[in-house]
């Protein structure tokens, strides 16, 4: 008998009719490229801490994590980007001390109009007419802003000695920890040209959110997430303590992209502050794994939010195609800085060489720059940029996926022989060359599909070879080329006033 059967016996006598189902060349899935979201819910949540939940809408979000916290707002971001992708999410534990920030109205209205306070994307707007006092108004902003639970503060009203043309209420985030920090505030977002502006008579100050101290242990976490594949994973917390615990989940050796484990994945976060701040922060860093985007401290998108959001875009587009670059990806609900605040293409080029993914703003809208990852230097301090962006990272694993569902398909069972071994057809058996082969397939089908390229030199330094001293195992040297991206297009306009013919 030549032909290999699984379950089929060789000696059987009874008729007449058998047959066994073999689905080894029928694998043509694709992992689903699940995210994952990191984020505090609120204290009497119902959702549990530490363990891993499937996350179909924001609406559940809301119920399980409680309306205006952490993690609720940042599915709701995510899901406004990402409306059918699967999400999971990890609530982690909120210990820290909570950011508060302050309003104050003084002076009478001599006009009628509104006040427009914008808290991250949302604006909470309270009309004001003629004589309204300063108490007045910011009572009336303050029911407005507890009316609406999915904000990530509350407010509170504050007892001045300026009388009736002065008020104040305190701003206090529903989430402790430093992100608190980084909540905007601001009035007037879009300015007096579409109708924003405070009312004749009122003076308004606020007082920046501040006071938040303490981030998560993400100890725990980790540990929920087990052997469960996350290809995109977002993180709201860039703390140093959080980022090395996440690049050692991710490491190499041991960690998610270690040959044991196989998992991979990239972790996304974010951060806000000045052009020197960001980099001395990118300076700090450097791992293949993780992507930090930098956003000016005038952005008026809450950090937690701006995680959601890119990687919502990311998952999207990488989905689809790992070698594509996210770049122009619009991050859809997000309110860039205003216009003057933004970071200049010389700011952009610095963060960029120094390990900070960037953003920028066209017509009002946030996208995506460059998802670079924080890796600048190899073991030795030398200048490395194979890793450059993130989206190698996400084609490695890709291809990696593709080599072990067609090799774990098509051939676990197999026995191995030496080239040239005289074995009958329909045998279950593989050879350096039979694999050679196969690599050979796959690799021209990742080309056709826009992976990789450079066939004849791919097989040129293909090796495939039986294991020295163990014969039951084959190596193989596997050196794809991976496509790039189009990332700058260089024009010299050598233009002419007329040309001359006669010369030519």
């Amino acid at each position: 008998m030549t032909v290999s059967f699984n379950t089929i016996p060789g000696e059987n006598r009874v008729p007449l009719f058998y047959a066994e189902m073999d689905n080894s060349a029928a694998n043509t899935a694709q992992d689903s490229a699940p995210s994952l979201l990191i984020g505090m819910a609120l204290s009497d949540a119902d959702l549990p801490l530490n363990q891993l939940v499937i996350m179909p809408s924001a609406d559940m979000a809301k119920k399980l994590a409680g309306r205006g916290s952490q993690l609720a707002r940042m599915v709701a971001a995510y899901r406004q980007v990402d409306p059918f992708g699967e999400l999971w999410v990890v609530a982690v534990e909120d210990n820290g001390e909570v950011a508060s920030g302050t309003l104050t109205v003084t002076g009478t209205a001599t006009d009628a109009g509104s006040v427009n306070l914008y808290i991250g994307t949302t604006r909470v707007q309270t009309t004001v007419a003629t004589d309204d006092t300063g108490r007045q108004v910011v009572q009336s902003l303050m029911a407005a802003i507890n009316k609406n639970v999915d904000l990530p503060v509350t407010a509170a009203y504050v007892a001045t000695s300026g009388g009736d043309t002065q008020g104040t209420i305190t701003l206090t985030a529903v989430n402790g920890g430093t992100v608190g920090n980084s909540l905007p505030l601001t009035l007037n977002y879009y300015g007096t040209a579409s109708g924003e502006s405070a009312p004749a008579g009122l003076s308004i100050q606020i007082g920046k959110m501040s006071g938040g101290a303490g981030d998560s242990d993400l100890s725990q976490t980790i540990a929920a997430m087990g052997d469960e594949p996350f290809d995109y994973i977002g993180l709201p917390f860039s703390d140093a303590a959080s980022l090395q615990m996440m690049a050692t989940e991710m490491n190499d050796s041991s960690g998610r992209w270690s040959y044991i484990r196989q998992l991979y994945g990239h972790v996304y976060t974010a951060k806000t502050g000045s052009l020197s701040e960001l980099v001395a922060f990118g300076d700090l860093l450097n791992n293949q794994h993780i992507t930090v985007a930098g956003y000016e401290t005038t952005i008026q998108t809450p950090i937690d939010e701006l995680v959601g959001y890119r990687l919502a875009r990311d998952a999207v587009f990488l989905r689809i195609d790992p070698a594509r670059p996210t770049q122009t990806g619009e991050l859809t609900g997000a309110l860039p800085a205003p216009t003057g605040k933004r970071f200049t293409v010389t700011e952009q080029q610095s963060l960029l060489t120094h390990g900070i993914a960037t953003a920028y703003t066209e017509t009002g809208i946030l996208r995506i720059q460059r998802d670079i990852t924080t890796y600048k230097t190899n073991a030795y301090g030398v200048a490395d940029n194979s890793y450059l962006d993130s989206e190698t990272l996400h084609t490695s694993a890709y291809v990696l996926r593709r080599l072990k569902s067609v090799i774990t398909s098509k051939y676990g069972r197999h026995k191995l022989a030496n080239d040239g071994t005289r074995f009958g057809p329909g045998q279950a058996i593989v050879t350096p060359a039979v694999i050679r082969g196969e690599l050979s397939a796959i690799y021209r089908s990742l080309e056709r599909e826009g992976i990789v390229e450079n066939f004849d030199l791919f097989q040129k330094y293909l090796i495939v070879e039986r294991n020295a001293t163990d014969p039951n195992r084959l190596d193989v040297l596997f050196p794809p080329d991976y496509v790039n991206q189009l990332r700058v297009f260089a024009v010299l306009n050598q233009f002419r006033l007329q040309y001359n013919e006669e010369a030519a």
